[in-house]
C-alpha cells in the first residue's frame, strides 16, 4: 500500500495500491474498448432504485472475456492494465492464433506468463478447467454457474473460492461468503486467486475521492427528522430507538432472513453463509 505525508487532513488517512510495481500498460487497447452510459442506479424507466450513485468520472468500457471459448490455444500475458470498472486488475491476453482479449488476472501471473483453457491443463494460476478435473482444496475464481454461461463468481478483487468435494456429477464449493453450494462438474473455473489483493485496505481518505468513483453522499438516518426516517428526531443524540434496525421505509435488514422459502437454487446450497457473530 502506499500512504503519503500529511500535508493536508484528507492526505493523512489515504492510502492507494501501489501500481507503480504491477501495472505495464497507460492506456488501454482501443480495439477492446467502447464508450458507455452507466445506469447511476436508475431502472429502464429513469427511477432511483439504488440511491448515493451519480456523477464520477466518465469511463471507457473495457471488454474483459469470461466466457473464454477459445479452448487448447494457449494465451500469453501482454501487458497488466487498471480497469475503473472493477476491483480486480485485467490483463490483454493475446493467443497463438493472434486474436486478443482482456481477461480477469490472477494473483501472481504477470507480463509474459501464460494460461490456457483446456481439460488437461496443469494445476497453476490461471489455467482454466472443468469443475470434475481441479481436485480438492483448489482455490478457483472466475465460476461458471452454468456450462457454458461464463464466469458469474469470484472476479472481485482478492477474491477466492474453494474446491470441498466432488460427487454425483457436483461439485462442492465454498464461496467467499463462507456458503457451500453444489455447482455442476462441467462447469469451469480458473485456478487461482483474483490479483489486486490489498483492495480493500485502501482508504480514500477524503469525501472528494468518493465523488470521482460516482459515490454520493449518505445521509445518517439519525441526524433526519422523524417523518423523513424511523431513527429521527428527539433533542441531542438519540438511539436507535427500535427493536431491530430498520431501513428509512421501515424495512428490518438485522435479524431477518430475507431469501425466499421456494427460491429455486436453494437445492443447491449445502451450508448457509455465516452471519454476524459466527462469521
Amino acid at each position: 500500500m502506499k500512504s503519503y505525508k500529511p500535508t493536508s487532513k484528507s492526505r493523512r488517512q489515504m492510502t492507494n495500491v501501489s501500481y507503480r510495481g504491477v501495472l505495464t500498460a497507460t492506456a488501454p487497447t482501443k480495439s477492446l474498448t467502447y464508450g458507455f452510459k452507466r445506469s447511476v442506479g436508475r431502472n429502464s424507466q429513469g427511477r432511483i432504485t439504488m440511491r448515493h450513485k451519480g456523477g464520477g468520472h466518465k469511463r471507457l468500457f473495457r471488454d474483459v472475456d469470461f466466457v473464454y471459448n477459445k479452448k487448447e490455444i494457449p494465451a500469453k500475458i501482454k501487458s497488466v492494465e487498471y480497469d475503473p470498472n472493477r476491483s480486480a486488475f485485467i490483463g490483454l491476453a493475446v493467443y497463438k492464433d493472434g486474436e486478443k482479449r482482456y481477461v480477469v488476472l490472477p494473483k501472481g501471473v504477470k507480463m509474459g506468463d501464460s494460461f490456457i483453457v483446456s481439460e488437461k491443463a496443469p494445476l497453476s494460476a490461471g489455467n482454466r478447467l472443468p469443475l470434475r478435473n481441479i481436485p480438492v482444496g483448489t482455490f478457483v475464481y472466475n465460476i461458471e454457474i452454468k456450462p457454458r454461461g461464463g464466469a458469474k463468481i469470484g472476479r472481485s478483487a482478492g477474491i477466492f473460492a474453494q474446491v470441498v468435494a466432488n460427487a454425483d456429477g457436483y461439485t462442492n464449493i465454498k464461496m467467499p461468503s463462507t456458503e457451500i453450494r453444489k455447482i455442476n462438474e462441467e462447469c469451469w473455473a480458473s485456478i487461482g486467486a483474483v490479483s489486486n489483493e490489498e483492495h480493500h485496505l485502501e482508504n480514500y481518505g477524503k469525501a472528494g475521492r468518493s465523488r470521482w468513483k460516482g459515490i454520493r453522499p449518505t445521509v445518517r438516518g439519525t441526524a433526519m427528522n422523524p417523518v423523513d426516517h424511523p431513527y429521527g428526531g428527539g433533542e441531542g443524540r438519540q438511539g436507535r430507538g427500535t427493536k431491530r434496525p430498520k431501513t428509512m421505509w421501515g424495512k428490518v435488514t438485522g435479524g431477518r432472513k430475507t431469501r425466499g422459502p421456494k427460491k429455486y437454487s436453494n437445492v443447491f446450497i449445502v451450508s448457509r453463509r455465516k452471519t454476524g457473530k459466527n462469521k
